[in-house]
C-alpha cells in the first residue's frame, strides 16, 4: 500500500512510482490512493497512465480517481488526449469523459464516432449516448446508424446498445436501415430494433442470422 504519512512531495513521488510498478495489485492500490487523496496535481500522471495501463481493473480505478478531481482541470486534459496517436489513450479518455458527464466534451467526442479503430469507436458510441445535447438524439442516431454492419459480434453489439439507449430517437433510422440493400446492415438493424424494444431479446441469435444472410451474398 502507498505510504501516506510523509510530506506531500514525497507522497506524490511514491504514488507516481507505484502507479508504474510491475505489480497490478500495487498499481490498483495506488490508483485507489490517488482517488482518495483527490489531489489535482496528480491529473497529468493519472491521464498519462490511462494511456498505457494494461490491466482493465486498474484503468477503471484510474477513471474513478480522475472523476474525483475538479472537472475544470480534468476535462481539458482529457480532451487533449483525444488527439493522441495511442489508441488506448483515446479510448480511455472517452470512457472517462462519459463518466464525468460534462456535455462541453460533446463536439470532440462526436468527432470520433467513426474512428478507424474499433476500440475507440466503441468508447465514442457509449460516451455519445451520455453526452449528446438534448434535442440532438435523432441526429446522433442517424450518425450511428451509418456504422450498422461494421465489425465483429462485440462491435455490433456495442453499436446496438448505443442505438437502443437512444430509444425512440433511433426508431426511424432503424426502420430505414431494415430496408438497406446490404443484408448485413439489414440484419444488424433488425437485431438492434429487437434490443431496443426488448433489452432481454436474443441479440446473439440475430447476429448469427446476419452472418448466414451475409454469406449468401448482397443480392440475397
Amino acid at each position: 500500500m502507498v505510504v501516506v504519512n510523509t510530506t506531500n512531495h514525497e507522497v506524490d513521488a511514491r504514488l507516481v512510482e507505484a502507479l508504474a510498478g510491475p505489480d497490478s495489485s500495487a498499481r490498483l492500490r495506488a490508483a485507489l490512493s490517488a482517488g482518495m487523496r483527490g489531489d489535482p496535481r496528480l491529473t497529468e500522471t493519472l491521464v498519462a497512465r490511462c494511456a498505457v495501463e494494461p490491466d482493465f481493473f486498474v484503468r477503471d480505478m484510474l477513471t474513478w480517481s480522475l472523476c474525483r478531481l475538479p472537472a475544470e482541470i480534468t476535462v481539458p486534459r482529457l480532451l487533449a488526449e483525444l488527439g493522441s496517436d495511442t489508441v488506448q489513450a483515446r479510448s480511455q479518455a472517452l470512457h472517462t469523459l462519459s463518466k464525468i458527464g460534462d456535455r462541453g466534451a460533446w463536439p470532440a467526442v462526436s468527432a470520433l464516432l467513426h474512428d478507424e479503430h474499433d476500440e475507440v469507436a466503441l468508447s465514442a458510441w457509449r460516451a455519445a449516448t451520455v453526452l449528446v445535447p438534448p434535442g440532438e438524439e435523432g441526429e446522433l442516431a442517424g450518425n450511428l446508424a451509418t456504422a450498422l454492419g461494421r465489425g465483429d459480434h462485440q462491435v455490433q453489439r456495442s453499436l446496438s446498445r448505443a442505438l437502443a439507449a437512444l430509444d425512440e430517437a433511433a426508431a426511424p433510422v432503424l426502420d430505414a436501415a431494415m430496408a438497406h440493400p446490404d443484408p448485413r446492415v439489414r440484419a444488424h438493424a433488425e437485431a438492434t430494433e429487437r434490443l431496443r424494444l426488448d433489452p432481454d431479446s436474443g441479440f446473439t441469435l440475430s447476429l448469427e442470422m446476419a452472418k448466414r444472410v451475409a454469406a449468401t451474398g448482397p443480392d440475397a
